[in-house]
């Protein structure tokens, strides 16, 4: 183990301080204590490009890149300028800043599909917008998201689906409806079962695989033909699979689009776009309607977050960003590929995954898919220099970066075939990572 990374004194230090202060020891389930192995980073320090330092001193070459919200890299200098600048002029005002104009017409720029937006902090806040626009527009009140897709909201409406929904009344729960990703005959008896009252259908247009030839537009049919309205979550999607989006690769119009996570390069900035007719239900200037209260948060246009947007769809627009994003990400799973390949893991890991957004599964001695050597590997590359809870890649990773981590993997997946052969408790040192969504941390009680 000479070599390999093993001190996590301060970060272990503070863990049992943040978990003092803070339920769940961070403000992100997805970057909590549970999602990684004992033996890992708790707590980062900086970020340059596609590299990270934690508070004991080690260096990572990253791929979670804050949960895919950092497209160009950390610290990127054309979007820091751009931030520096603007804060010398504050970032919060009584009334309108003129950037909030600048930041709307880069964007819709960008998204020809959409008419107007409305700009806020968090994904959340867009499709919870987006979903109570569409109860507005149509006076309906169901909604129904795509079951296979894991995340749309902290709201209520979705969180209601999901294992995590203590809290949250029967009632609320029973108003948001399912449907199978790239099933038309799904979403077709979905909309026979429950005529005139689905107010939209929302889904993300990819999860890493392309859907069916004519899925998305005939899913779009199915809204126009039925009343509803059609919204893409484009949080992963959009500024990784094209510079329009997903909408824009794939050649389909939503009537709503949420837009957030790479749009500022990790600052906090998200957008709720669409079509006009829709979208100035929540002005001040229509008088045929009733009026939708639909984003409004101090901090929604907040200067110094617009101003990074602003850079970042500049970069987009002047650099080869998506082309360098699939590059890279194929170039890693070539690599990863051939080194599977070398232990015969074939059977037990995989890369999967759109190019810019690359994941990975793991599965046990029999085939079956396995937290405890998810951890197991994790455990492995974070030893060797590599924080990969995914394969996201950013505009910063190098070919150096990219075959480091090969490297890096190759040793890896050489335990996890002795953990194979001789059990995966022999090598993971604690327990295994766990899934977010889950009804109880321990053993449910008995009843």
């Amino acid at each position: 183990m000479a070599g390999f990374i093993q001190n996590f004194d301060n970060s272990n230090r503070l863990r049992d301080l943040a978990h003092s202060m803070i339920p769940g020891g961070a403000h992100t389930y997805a970057k909590g204590d549970d999602q990684y192995p004992v033996l890992s980073p708790g707590f980062i320090v900086n970020g340059y490009g596609c590299h990270v330092w934690d508070v004991d001193g080690n260096g990572y070459i990253e791929y979670g890149m804050g949960n895919r919200a950092v497209g160009l890299g950390h610290a990127y200098r054309h979007v820091l300028d751009a931030v520096m600048r603007q804060l010398e002029f504050g970032c919060n005002f009584t009334r309108p800043s003129h950037i909030e104009v600048e930041c709307a017409s880069t964007f819709l720029d960008m998204i020809p599909t959409a008419d107007m937006v409305k700009f806020c902090k968090d994904g959340s806040d867009a499709t919870s917008g987006a979903v109570r626009l569409a109860r507005a527009a149509t006076g309906r009140d169901f909604i129904a998201r795509c079951s296979d897709h894991p995340f749309f909201s902290t709201d209520d409406w979705f969180i209601g689906t999901t294992e995590m929904n203590a809290g949250i009344p029967q009632a609320v729960r029973d108003l948001t409806l399912g449907f199978r990703y790239n099933d038309l005959d799904d979403a077709r008896a979905l909309f026979a079962r429950h005529p005139g009252t689905i107010a939209a259908l929302i889904l993300e247009a990819s999860r890493g695989d392309d859907p069916a030839p004519g899925y998305l537009q005939g899913l779009r049919n199915l809204c126009q033909e039925n009343g509803a309205l059609f919204i893409l979550d484009e949080m992963i999607t959009g500024l990784r699979w094209a510079r329009g989006g997903a909408q824009a690769h794939y050649g389909v119009e939503p009537d709503l689009s949420c837009f957030g996570k790479a749009l500022g390069n990790g600052f906090a900035i998200s957008a709720l776009a669409g079509k006009r007719e829709y979208m100035m239900l929540g002005g001040i200037e229509q008088v045929e309607k009733p009026r939708v209260f639909l984003l409004s948060t101090t901090h929604g246009a907040e200067t110094h977050a617009m101003a990074a947007a602003v850079a970042t769809m500049h970069v987009y627009a002047q650099e080869p960003v998506i082309d360098h994003l699939r590059s890279q990400g194929l170039r890693l799973k070539a690599g990863l590929g051939q080194v599977i390949a070398r232990h015969g893991l074939e059977r037990h890991v995989n890369v999967a995954g759109h190019p810019a957004c690359l994941s990975y599964g793991t599965r046990d001695r029999v085939g079956n898919p396995s937290q405890a050597f998810r951890t197991l590997l994790l455990q492995e590359t974070i030893r060797r220099g590599v924080l990969a809870p995914s394969l996201v890649v950013s505009y910063s990773h190098g070919d150096d970066d990219i075959d480091q981590t090969v490297d890096a993997f190759d040793g890896a997946l050489r335990v996890y075939r002795q953990a194979l052969e001789d059990g995966v408790e022999r090598y993971l040192v604690g327990r295994p990572s766990a899934v977010v969504f889950r009804r109880y941390n321990g053993p449910a009680p008995e009843a």
